[in-house]
């Protein structure tokens, strides 16, 4: 049973090598026209300026971290922190180099049809989604291999680090994106009636970027985070708790992993292998038949390592949990829904119900989300006990290879769209474009939802590894101590949530009043017979954005060992507790509504309501503006928050138990 140990790094291994192939396959693709190049070149160059930057800001933090987990905990978990914060860069910075080449190709492409288009946007987006699993896996097993079972605990470190990261990376690239992106929308289509991606406006460069460091790098470490939380959790779990056997509870999730690897890379292979007339139809098929490969997988599985099917139910609970999941973000963020279409009806009337019926949809799309996760925690409970449901949250991540390669799919769509739109491209790549682009939005919603369930379960199975560590039996809601706990973690995702779009605010203001700047101080811009200076807008994206991010990501690591050393360990309980509940239904309502708002904007500009230029897209485009940084900043990263701040109090529950 040992040697099994070794599957997961060479699925990993596997795994880099197909990214590394299909990285290599885009390359040969063609990049069309010199001015496409020349664009491209632009957002390349922006896009990975900002990530070194961004990196070198938190290279502080880490090495900060570093030091008082080497004096507060042992230079082991130190170690693996460490370890885990680089694979989880690694992960962003090969994902969006990749991106950054695959846009122009994508565009070039659609002059001839959307086929090719499609399968160069897929694969650019599963170079991304490769490294996070191969990266994850190989890691995570890694260290199991060379530190064996009985240390376990410091694999927390591992996870910890790609926490941390993948906080920054989400805060800091969401502030950058959607700075850019609302100055674009608000200066260049409302007041200056220009298109979108029009060359003529200052911001679209860095909004072009800022897809790029938001949803491919911003997002890469996200659901590298997500998806080595949930196989950490599974793994201490199985170690902490004397009903299951820890080699066997350890292995099984790994293997499993594993499988989903090479499940991954079939569907991956399977997307634009054949003619294509509705791009969302075959990504949707790639994601159902990674599922079902996992699926029968499982069950093979959970009989050879227990004898039983228990895991295999708990792991089923977690796929049907997460596809059903993604089918409802699907509904209530489509344009081919009732809820984004009514939303598109009610811009006729103005900017105000616009965004009360915007809300309104994204509170009621947490009903059936919230449903199902109840669901799947009390049948994967009822299936395998507590450790049941940290197998669930991996069965939902299982096909996570899958689930990115379709999510950073959608950025790239939307930077070829740009590309062909300032390259002055025939308008039906750019039709080509918009489609592949709307059903990227819609993708990248239901990437969202999956990484929200999966940090439920995730959450949920590190909260029972903190219990079990702690020997806390059950939480006193009657204690003073843990009413406070949970009171002030039902607040923090408000708080972070305020700061984030705070933050997004005050950098967008910058932004538009340097648009406007250039716009009245030069009217050779508006003539198309001078370009604008995309430079200085790029630049206050960066500064604003690595400036920002700063306190947000602070806060997610102080506010567990501030209550664990003051209130105790039964409060930071109720702590964690308070910000699960709030923050994953936060997290749903903000995403939802921002991707509606979105869709609903596109749905105006594919023609109804009056199209584009009418007061009903002038409305659309506000209602979009303000879900911005809804769906892209603050949702996002609340599900990032509420696991790095459990994950946080597991690592340092040594420290408070000693105090």
């Amino acid at each position: 049973m040992k040697t099994l140990l070794y599957v997961a790094p060479l699925a990993g291994a596997l795994a880099l090598i197909c990214a590394w192939w299909l990285a290599a396959w885009i390359y040969q693709n063609q990049t069309g026209t010199d001015r496409m190049q020349e664009i491209s070149s632009y957002i390349r160059e922006g896009a990975m300026a900002f990530l070194f930057r961004e990196y070198r800001t938190i290279v502080i933090f880490g090495l900060a971290m570093f030091i008082i987990l080497t004096f507060a905990i042992g230079i082991g978990t130190a170690l693996t922190f460490l370890l885990g914060a680089l694979f989880s860069i690694f992960a962003g910075f090969f994902g969006m180099r990749t991106a950054t080449s695959a846009n122009v190709r994508t565009a070039a492409a659609a002059r001839n049809g959307m086929q090719q288009a499609l399968k160069i946007a897929f694969r650019g987006g599963a170079v991304m989604g490769l490294c996070v699993v191969g990266l994850g896996v190989l890691g995570v097993g890694g260290l199991l291999a060379a530190l064996g079972y009985e240390n376990a605990n410091l694999l927390t470190g591992f996870g910890l680090g790609a926490s941390s990261i993948a906080l920054f990376g989400r805060v800091g690239g969401g502030i950058y994106t959607k700075a850019a992106d609302v100055g674009a929308d608000l200066v260049g289509k409302v007041e200056a009636g220009i298109p979108e991606d029009d060359p003529r406006n200052p911001a679209v460069i860095a909004d072009n970027v800022g897809d790029n460091v938001g949803d491919v790098a911003g997002m890469g470490s996200d659901l590298f985070e997500s998806y080595v939380g949930s196989i950490i959790s599974a793994i201490t779990l199985a170690v902490a708790m004397p009903e299951v056997d820890p080699l066997t509870g350890s292995l099984f999730p790994l293997v499993l992993a594993s499988v989903g690897i090479v499940a991954s890379i079939i569907a991956i292979f399977m997307v634009g292998g054949k003619k294509v007339s509705n791009p969302a139809k075959a990504l949707n098929a790639g994601t159902y038949v990674s599922g079902a490969i996992v699926a029968v997988s499982s069950f093979l599985l959970s009989r050879w390592f227990f004898g039983n099917l228990s895991a295999f139910l708990a792991v089923a609970v977690g796929l049907v949990v997460g596809i059903l999941i993604g089918n409802v973000t699907e509904y209530y963020t489509s344009g081919d829904y009732k809820p984004v279409r009514g939303i598109s009806k009610q811009c006729e009337t103005g900017p105000a119900t616009t965004i009360i019926d915007g809300l309104a949809v994204g509170m009621l799309s947490t009903v059936w989300p919230i449903l199902l996760i109840v669901a799947g925690i009390l049948a994967s409970y009822y299936s395998a006990g507590l450790y049941g449901i940290s197998l669930a949250a991996i069965g939902m991540l299982s096909t996570a290879g899958v689930v990115v390669a379709v999510d950073a799919y959608g950025p790239i769509s939307d930077n070829a769209g740009g590309i062909a739109e300032m390259s002055n491209l025939p308008h039906e790549v750019r039709q080509i474009t918009d489609r592949l682009d709307a059903v990227g939005n819609t993708t990248a919603a239901i990437g969202k939802g999956f990484a929200i369930g999966s940090a439920a379960l995730t959450a949920l199975a590190l909260f029972v590894s903190y219990s079990q560590i702690a020997k806390i039996s059950s939480i006193d809601l009657l204690s003073p101590k843990v009413v406070g706990g949970l009171l002030i973690g039902g607040m923090l995702p408000f708080l972070f949530s305020a700061l984030t779009m705070k933050s997004v605010g005050k950098a967008a203001f910058q932004m538009i009043e340097e648009v406007r700047r250039q716009f009245r101080s030069n009217s050779k811009i508006m003539e198309g017979t001078e370009s604008p200076d995309y430079a200085k807008c790029v630049d206050i994206s960066t500064a604003a954005a690595l400036k920002e991010m700063v306190f947000p990501g602070l806060l997610a690591v102080v506010s567990p060992i501030a209550t664990g050393i003051v209130l105790g360990v039964e409060a930071l309980g109720g702590l964690l507790a308070g910000s699960l509940v709030t923050g994953v239904l936060l997290a749903i309502m903000m995403s939802n509504a921002g991707g509606a708002w979105d869709n609903a904007k596109k749905y105006i500009e594919e023609g109804n309501h009056g199209g584009k230029g009418s007061d009903s897209h002038k409305a659309a485009v506000v209602g979009d503006t303000v879900g911005d940084p809804f769906k892209d900043t603050s949702g996002p990263s609340i599900n990032i928050l509420i696991k790095l701040m459990t994950i946080v109090s597991v690592v340092f529950l040594p420290l408070f138990m000693r105090l």
